[in-house]
């Protein structure tokens, strides 16, 4: 139960605090942008069983790889970008996390 409150609190809450500290004059705007970062869980589909509470995300999907985590770096370099580059980037150490509450 805790490691679940953790798990999305860090989803959600981590975005949350990154638009409202660094992107105060559009932080509402900002933290929805970072939270389309959870669209990666998509390729959650594409494993058997689809959800499996005692499965790490990191390195078993394939949007969820260190690969994966430089190109969501890159996105964070263009300003057109960076919003969504840095709620993937929130994304995988929130994913992180999960895996070393394990």
């Amino acid at each position: 139960m805790l490691q679940t409150l953790v798990h999305y609190g860090c989803h959600l809450f981590i975005p949350l605090l990154v638009a409202y500290v660094f992107f105060t004059s559009h932080w509402k705007t900002a933290f929805i942008i970072m939270l389309s970062g959870l669209w990666i869980d998509i390729d959650h589909v594409l494993a058997t069983p689809i959800f499996n509470p005692d499965r790490c995300s990191i390195n078993f999907h394939p949007l969820h790889t260190y690969y994966a985590l430089l190109i969501y770096l890159l996105l964070c370099l263009p300003k057109k970008t960076r919003l969504f580059g840095l709620g993937l980037v929130i994304h995988l150490i929130s994913d992180t996390v999960d895996c070393a509450m394990m």
